[in-house]
């Protein structure tokens, strides 16, 4: 199965998230369309998906 790759440097957060994805044997769309929501979700936090708190998370998902 293929990963994502990117330019980017991967945080310790964006590795574990690649591996869990893995083990649930997600396809490489899925996979990508899981990073863009979580890429969209911390632009809407203004910090690290990690930091979320459930209102947050509430808040994100009444606006998608």
């Amino acid at each position: 199965m293929a990963t994502l790759s990117t330019d980017a440097p991967i945080t310790p957060l964006r590795q574990r998230m690649q591996q869990d994805m893995l083990m649930r044997d997600l396809g490489p769309h899925t996979q990508q369309d899981d990073v863009r929501h979580v890429r969209r979700f911390a632009a809407l936090l203004g910090r690290t998906p990690d930091t979320a708190t459930t209102e947050d998370i509430r808040r994100f998902q009444l606006r998608c």
